[in-house]
């Protein structure tokens, strides 16, 4: 939804929360509509993960696109309450009860999200409709992905496959869904370097308390949020 005029821009039914589908609807409002410059959800999936800046395959994916995502606290609806407004109203009007089949839900989504864009007019509105307001973006979807800008002082490194990346001698795990993506690095002190990817600070490498605890081979990110960055071992079952 369009956080100015109301306007629904998309209003699809998904089986599940999960990346690829929820990438094509995406794909297919911003070749509609083309790119916003931010985009706020609330923490689930597929917008969030635990990962370094919360950042999902999703949210890499709208990074590389020149959009910021935003995410409200967890726990906080009312930080995006006019579009928790017109989620009460979705529900009331199309799932309450639920159609038969996805594909029944979906042709009750399309009938309401015509509606609500081009018939009912909205108090905050000054009692026009969303259509009356909403202008598409001028930044159009682009052919490929743009790569990252960076600036000139930072310095560049792609990760690996695994979302490691190798600096002075010591490899650093930052999130696989960074694989093959390049990150900069900002020297902000003396042997501490913060990490970007694109806006998002992810946080810190700290090379004085690397080569102090002896992390020659394998260091650790610190987080903005306090944490730290570990890569995953998977255990191996026997199967019998």
């Amino acid at each position: 939804m369009d956080g100015f005029s109301r306007y629904l821009l998309r209003c699809d039914g998904l089986a599940r929360p999960l990346t690829v589908p929820a990438q094509k609807v995406f794909e297919s409002a911003f070749r509609e509509f083309g790119l916003p410059t931010t985009i706020r959800t609330d923490n689930g999936a597929p917008f969030s993960t635990l990962a370094p800046g919360g950042l999902s395959r999703l949210a890499v994916w709208w990074i590389r696109l020149g959009i910021r995502p935003e995410r409200i606290l967890p726990g906080r609806p009312d930080q995006n309450g006019r579009h928790e407004r017109m989620h009460s109203t979705l529900k009331a009007e199309t799932a309450r009860p639920p159609r038969s089949s996805l594909r029944a839900q979906q042709r009750a989504f399309d009938a309401f999200r015509l509606e609500y864009n081009h018939e009912r007019p909205h108090e905050a509105l000054d009692n026009e409709t969303p259509a009356a307001r909403y202008q598409p973006s001028s930044r159009s979807y682009p052919r490929q992905l743009p790569p990252l800008d960076y600036p000139a002082h930072f310095r560049i490194e792609r990760t690996y496959p695994n979302g490691v990346i190798s600096f002075r001698e010591t490899q650093w795990y930052l999130s696989n869904c960074l694989a093959g993506e390049l990150v900069g690095l900002e020297e902000v002190d003396d042997e501490r370097w913060a990490v970007h990817f694109g806006p998002i600070i992810l946080g810190v490498l700290d090379l004085r308390n690397a080569k102090a605890r002896g992390m020659r081979s394998f260091g650790v990110l610190v987080r903005c949020d306090g944490g730290t960055t570990k890569r995953r071992r998977r255990r191996r079952r026997l199967r019998t």
